[in-house]
């Protein structure tokens, strides 16, 4: 019996997931989403050397991927305590206000500047008439303030 679809698919379904992680953190600011983005790319990485160890008929994927789980629910815990703390420190999840974070003697980078949390008023979703495109400021679409 040929174990090659069984290999194919699953090699496929951890390539999704590891794509789908990967867009996940390249695309988002928030920091628990990109955790999460992250793990579901440790996840994909299961899949396949699960794959991988079914077709050569041997253990030591599977045994790879009990290890990859344990560091996992390691790094999780860790993970969450950071992201906690930071939040605790700058009363927001996105990534960029980890740049206080940062030693004294370095200098700041940023991608975008955050506007500063007392000047913002808070905005309330409207409906806009029918067949008109809504104005979009380009600060607001680079910069989600409750993300």
């Amino acid at each position: 019996m040929t174990l090659l679809p069984l290999v194919h698919d699953g090699l496929i379904v951890g390539a999704i997931l590891f794509a789908l992680g990967l867009v996940g953190i390249l695309a988002r600011r928030n920091l628990i989403v990109m955790f999460l983005c992250a793990e579901l790319m440790l996840q994909g990485i299961a899949v396949s050397l699960v794959a991988w160890s079914r077709q050569h008929g041997d253990w030591g994927g599977q045994m790879l991927v009990i290890f990859v789980l344990t560091v996992a629910a390691c790094e999780a815990a860790i993970a969450l305590v950071i992201v906690l703390q930071a939040f605790a420190r700058t009363g927001r999840l996105d990534a960029a206000a980890w740049q206080s974070l940062r030693e004294s003697n370095l200098p700041r980078v940023i991608d975008h500047g955050l506007p500063a949390p007392d000047t913002v008023a808070p905005r309330f979703p409207r409906l806009t008439p029918a067949g008109v495109l809504p104005e979009q400021d380009e600060d607001e679409v680079l910069h989600r303030e409750h993300v």
